[in-house]
């Protein structure tokens, strides 16, 4: 009976490493065949049936994308957008965190509720009344219309708010003892000890706002204030032939950057995720 039951276990363990290797190649294989694209010449993506692997390393691809878009006016708008929104959304998330946390007073659950229901409610809806809007303020074609609309992140109160919960009240009246401000609280002792939920939060608004491509097409008109996922996706109406190796090694460019600040901060997004109480 013993033999049996191990025998069992060694069966579904098997069928579970077998499920989670399916799966990870399954995920994995979409970057794969976007690396493998990129290096390959015009003529072995046209090949039918298709290769796995390029013939050889054709660095000819990228230089086509810098010549035929202007990646570093596209990186640098995207650049600038990132960093102001991440920054912006510093200076909101952390006092509303702080004061849904740590604050008592009667319109607390309503504010929390509007925080929650604005999580809840899809980016699409409100995507309308705000273009009329920045339309007319006359705002069509500046960075101001990229930037605004991203710099409140309900997710990031709920989190961080999450996070600072954690933190014992003690501490708290310690400072206030010692005549600390409610300012000086916020940056001298709870963001130190959120520091990982802090990095965190960037790095999901980082990487959430770099991808954008919705928002910036349809509020901007202009190459000089347009972000790089619109540069990249304009190698698919260079000419008629879709020249796929190109237009990987451009989505390679996009996605990179991206990738590696996740590989990097992979478990900093864990550890923040199980100390905040987030399942």
């Amino acid at each position: 009976m013993k033999e049996q039951n191990k025998l069992l276990h060694g069966c579904l363990n098997g069928l579970d490493l077998a499920g989670k290797v399916l799966l990870i190649l399954i995920m994995a294989f979409p970057f794969f065949w976007m690396i493998s694209t990129a290096f390959k010449t015009l003529q072995e993506t046209l090949a039918f049936p298709p290769t796995l692997f390029p013939s050889g390393l054709e660095w000819d691809n990228f230089a086509a994308v810098f010549k035929t878009i202007s990646v570093d006016t596209y990186l640098r708008n995207s650049l600038i957008v990132c960093v102001c929104i991440v920054v912006l959304q510093y200076f909101i998330i952390v006092p509303a965190a702080y004061s849904l946390s740590k604050y008592e007073f009667r319109a607390k659950p309503a504010f929390f509720a509007l925080v929650m229901l604005g999580q809840m409610i899809p980016m699409q809806i409100t995507f309308l009344p705000i273009y009329f809007m920045f339309g007319r303020l006359g705002l069509m074609d500046t960075y101001t219309a990229l930037i605004i609309p991203f710099i409140s992140n309900p997710f990031g109160i709920f989190l961080l708010r999450q996070y600072f919960m954690q933190v014992p009240g003690e501490v708290i009246e310690a400072a206030k003892l010692d005549n600390a401000s409610d300012i000086k609280i916020m940056f001298k002792i709870m963001m130190p000890m959120a520091k990982s939920a802090l990095i965190t939060l960037g790095l999901l608004s980082f990487i959430t706002n770099w991808n954008n491509y919705f928002w910036p097409l349809i509020m901007t008109s202009k190459e000089a204030y347009r972000t790089l996922p619109i540069g990249i996706a304009l190698l698919k109406d260079a000419d008629n032939l879709q020249r796929w190796n190109e237009i990987m090694a451009g989505n390679l460019l996009l996605v990179l950057p991206m990738l590696g600040l996740y590989i990097f901060a992979s478990r900093k997004i864990r550890n923040a995720f199980v100390y905040s109480g987030i399942k």
